[in-house]
């Protein structure tokens, strides 16, 4: 078995996520970092029953947190980058991009250089979704095409795009992604993260732009990056005119323990080549069991790239009206197996950590 590239992307391209083992270390072989005894003071750890301890960090809770996060995506820094490879700069020392010089910038990452054009190439597109496809432009609107949206957010000094999807909450203001996509594994939790639901080609917000206001990972992925948890859960602020994000764009179910190999349709924005981050793409298909035993995840059939990481994957879904129940998100690719996109489980330690997020 040999890991793959990441999924999450710099904005608006790649990097991010490893395979459920480091290179050239097996689990054994892992130390996982002990930042139970260095988080930061914005950082709190809910324990809870075994594995589904709960790792929580306050982001942009004030007024001006909020303008400053807001004014940092302007259409340059979310447009303007090219893809940044992390494939054989992850350490088994600290989080995904801990790789990377101790620089920040620009200059934490040698292969990310700006000005370049993106190239793109057309991708399939059917007026009538389809039960099967590894990867088609999603045209046919629905809820999916509001609730899911772009994730912009900075780690490092380095920005990057995400996908996620809103579920509906108690609190109206839960968004569902992967766990890199908010905390690098062992290491740095996610800066100026913002959420746009329903994004449109060109920048485009049709229902605006929401920041995080708190931020939740599972103690495995926070302590050892272990894959079976690599979900993150948000709660976000309302809008500057003061809606929550559901009441805006509505919200998917959100379902746990359920059924193992069911028909499963997972949306996303990737950016990597061939695609280009503008569209909402989707895979179908039944989903797998992982072959090579080393995570609970589930494989889909797909060929999404970088920037799909964080996407929802809903199960029960009705193609006519975009609705359904999201029981895992895109995570990661094994590097010979480009055609499966691998998503955790939704289990317990998922249920926690939504509970957690909802009543934030």
């Amino acid at each position: 078995m040999t890991l793959s590239t990441p999924l999450l992307a710099a904005a608006p391209l790649v990097a991010g996520l490893m395979g459920p083992a480091l290179i050239g270390a097996t689990p054994a072989q892992q130390t996982p970092a002990q930042h139970s005894a260095e988080r930061p003071a914005a950082t709190r750890l809910t324990r809870v029953a075994p594995r589904t301890e709960i790792l929580e960090h306050t982001a942009a809770r004030t007024s001006a947190d909020q303008r400053r996060v807001l004014g940092y995506w302007t259409p340059q820094r979310m447009a303007g980058a090219l893809p940044i490879d992390l494939l054989g700069t992850v350490t088994k020392d600290g989080g995904l991009l801990s790789g990377l010089t101790n620089q920040s910038g620009l200059a934490a990452a040698p292969g990310l250089t700006g000005g370049a054009a993106k190239v793109a190439t057309p991708r399939r597109q059917s007026a009538r979704p389809q039960a099967s496809t590894s990867g088609s432009r999603w045209a046919t609107g629905g809820a999916v095409a509001r609730t899911t949206g772009r994730v912009f957010l900075t780690i490092g000094g380095v920005d990057f795009v995400c996908s996620a999807g809103t579920v509906k909450s108690a609190n109206r203001d839960v968004v569902v992604t992967a766990g890199h996509c908010v905390k690098d594994g062992t290491g740095a939790w996610a800066d100026n993260w913002t959420f746009v639901p329903g994004y449109e080609a060109g920048g485009g917000k049709p229902f605006g732009s929401y920041t995080a206001r708190r931020m939740f990972v599972a103690g495995p992925w926070s302590r050892e990056a272990n894959d079976s948890y690599d979900v993150g859960m948000v709660a976000l602020n309302p809008s500057a005119s003061g809606r929550h994000v559901s009441d805006v764009v509505g919200a998917q179910n959100i379902a746990f323990n359920a059924s193992r190999g069911t028909q499963t349709y997972g949306f996303g924005f990737p950016a990597d080549p061939p695609y280009d981050g503008e569209q909402l793409v989707y895979c179908s298909g039944r989903v797998k069991q992982d072959p090579y035993g080393q995570t609970r995840d589930q494989g889909l059939g797909c060929d999404m790239t970088a920037g799909s990481s964080g996407g929802p994957w809903l199960s029960g879904f009705d193609p006519a009206t975009g609705q359904g129940a999201v029981t895992s998100v895109s995570s990661f690719k094994y590097s010979d197996d480009q055609r499966t996109m691998w998503g955790p489980y939704f289990g317990d330690s998922v249920k926690a950590l939504f509970s957690t997020a909802e009543r934030a």
